[in-house]
């Protein structure tokens, strides 16, 4: 089942989301949804996955639709993680054709995109991939015309009102600011997607010397991705 709440990018309607997601995890904890497998978000729907012969459509709507909910949802453990970035240069070779397009220096597109704490919306695209809002206005772009055959795995990137950072090497057609050394996902981890949706990121700027240094001890072990939560 999909259940739908708009067509449109809205922090309203990622909190509707989130609560429904609650909800049914709710509902499955307290007997009332058997059957559940898994639920999807994504920034205006919900997919919720059940066992055909265990339960069916009908059950799962007349569930959802007798619980209460106040539309929003409970986030009592929202974590920040605080990731460093080299931006510009060979880490960021969009930075100076973003200039030109809309007006801004390459240290002001900089600093207008670090400046800004995000809220992780969604992972999709890719596994570990985050979709994360909103970057300022002044930043906000249509995708690439011609999108990219290879990003680079850590590319920090941005599109119309989100930014992301690649968790693998990819096609894609947003535009690349930087590059973050923390790996993003790690199928050996018992959660192998470092970011959740709700999740709240901060990105500090970095050499790309640092960066480089960074990536080798973490590939090494002498870092561990945890190391980049901030305390609560």
């Amino acid at each position: 089942m999909i259940v739908e709440f708009g067509d449109i990018i809205d922090r309203h309607i990622l909190e509707q989301v989130a609560a429904l997601e609650q909800t049914v995890a709710q509902l499955h904890v307290e007997g009332q949804l058997p059957g559940l497998i898994e639920t999807v978000p994504t920034f205006r729907s919900l997919a919720i996955i059940v066992d055909p012969l265990t339960t069916s459509p009908s059950i799962v709507r007349k569930c959802i639709e007798n619980a209460p909910s106040t539309g929003k949802a409970h986030t009592p453990d929202t974590r920040h993680w605080s990731l460093p970035v080299s931006y510009g240069g060979n880490d960021g070779p969009d930075i100076e054709s973003l200039s030109e397009s809309i007006g801004l220096e390459p240290a002001e597109i900089i600093t207008r995109h670090h400046q800004v704490t995000y809220s992780v919306y969604m992972l999709g695209f890719l596994p570990g991939y985050a979709f994360m809002g909103d970057i300022d206005h002044s930043l906000r772009q249509p995708r690439r015309r011609q999108p990219r055959t290879r990003v680079p795995e850590g590319s920090v990137a941005i599109a119309n009102q989100l930014t992301a950072v690649y968790p693998w090497e990819s096609p894609g057609g947003w535009h690349l600011l930087g590059y973050c050394p923390v790996p993003l996902f790690d199928n050996t981890a018992s959660v192998p997607a470092l970011l959740a949706p709700g999740d709240k990121v901060s990105f500090r700027p970095v050499t790309a010397a640092e960066a480089q240094d960074l990536a080798a001890d973490l590939a090494a072990g002498k870092q561990q991705s945890s190391n980049y939560l901030l305390p609560s």
